[in-house]
């Protein structure tokens, strides 16, 4: 029988529980990419002691259950992996977390392992700054690359510029408007309904919602807040553009990058450039018949290589003075990357040196289709080989 592919935080996390010192493992990332899974291949594969409860199971989830599943652990014996899949389901779940871990730490019985499981970076944020801060890793479940989608499930680059990012959607991709029902209502208006309205004060959910859709029209490009505030069919400011953007990008939907500059102001105060967080989330909000267009084909190549550069570690922004542009400039400690995409599509060829005399410690990428692979696998040291 052939092995199931595992994802690459699987590994992480059986390390990280082989170590000596232990801390709270947080694992977060969008809807349906594996992160239960991945979870469950390494109790699987490693044989480790576990008790896995999910929050999402319960009518009702509170303080006293939590305690409950503590329990269950310790009766497994020392060094049980004590997995709580939906946390944020459970009130007040980081004040509880942290009086039964600190009470752990001062006892002479064996500790357990503890690993937490989030679908969304809004509800989970507070409670780690705030009450568990010291005590934890986070690792982040980011949707599936090209790398994996071909490794797992044979893609070519054609098929993950159009359906790439959810590994349950493979299936349904011979029927699009089954793949496309089950993109609208199993991911992203699960994230909208339960991770964001559910939680969070938005006076007009309709209006909400529609902002999604206009952003995704706009895969990695420049667009003022004005413009996509006049899209909206509703009065409103620049300020709730920017603070519907931020909530999708909190909730893994949506990357807003903004332009470089040295000057931090300057950046605050730029137009966003936008990326859904996958290929997919585009092509559910266009009609099939763009697969053809060189320009749309070329905007979803940049969207896919913002989409993977932005899941690695560091800051990324895009640059642009007049018509001189750089498609990503990636920020890793002191180390910036100008990268420019190949996509085909029809652009100046200036930007790169531009943007390099003005920030001459800049180093140069070129990223091309036929390089995407590579890229892909391994994006960080493809940056460190290739740069110039």
């Amino acid at each position: 029988m052939e092995k199931p592919f595992q994802r690459a935080f699987v590994a992480e996390l059986a390390k990280r529980f082989q170590e000596p010192k232990q801390l709270i493992q947080i694992l977060i990332g969008p809807r349906q990419v594996g992160k239960t899974t991945g979870v469950l291949q390494l109790i699987e594969h490693t044989q480790i002691t576990a008790h896995y409860a999910n929050a999402d199971d319960l009518l009702v989830a509170d303080r006293s259950w939590l305690i409950e599943q503590w329990q269950e652990a310790k009766l497994k014996g020392d060094g049980t992996l004590l997995v709580i899949d939906e946390i944020q389901k459970v009130p007040n779940w980081s004040e509880t977390i942290k009086a039964l871990w600190d009470q752990q730490a001062h006892s002479n019985s064996g500790a357990l392992k503890v690993l937490l499981l989030d679908s969304s970076a809004l509800d989970i944020n507070t409670g780690l700054t705030e009450s568990l801060a010291g005590r934890f890793e986070r690792i982040v479940a980011h949707h599936w690359t090209y790398a994996e989608l071909q490794a797992a499930f044979g893609y070519d680059l054609q098929r993950y510029l159009i359906y790439g990012g959810y590994p349950g959607a493979v299936a349904l991709e011979p029927d699009r408007k089954r793949w496309y029902a089950y993109m609208k209502e199993s991911i992203v208006e699960a994230v909208i309904g339960k991770d964001i309205l559910q939680n969070q004060r938005i006076a007009k959910p309709a209006l909400f919602r529609q902002a999604f859709e206009i952003a995704c029209r706009y895969p990695a490009q420049e667009i003022s807040y004005t413009k996509l505030l006049g899209q909206l069919q509703d009065q409103g400011n620049t300020d709730l553009v920017k603070h519907y953007l931020s909530l999708y990008a909190k909730a893994f939907l949506l990357h807003s990058l903004q332009k470089y500059s040295p000057k931090a102001w300057k950046t605050r105060a730029s137009s966003p450039k936008l990326l859904p967080a996958c290929p997919a989330l585009f092509s559910m909000n266009r009609p099939a018949s763009s697969d053809a267009d060189p320009e749309q084909r070329g905007r979803l190549f940049e969207l896919a290589v913002g989409a993977e550069l932005a899941q690695l570690p560091g800051e990324l922004f895009y640059w642009r003075e007049r018509d001189a542009e750089v498609d990503f400039v990636y920020e890793d400690h002191e180390q910036l990357y100008a990268i420019e995409v190949k996509s085909g599509r029809k652009k100046s060829s200036k930007g790169l040196a531009a943007f390099c005399q003005q920030v001459p410690k800049a180093l140069r990428i070129i990223i091309t289709p036929e390089h995407f692979p590579q890229f892909s696998r391994n994006p960080s040291s493809h940056l460190a080989q290739l740069a110039l």
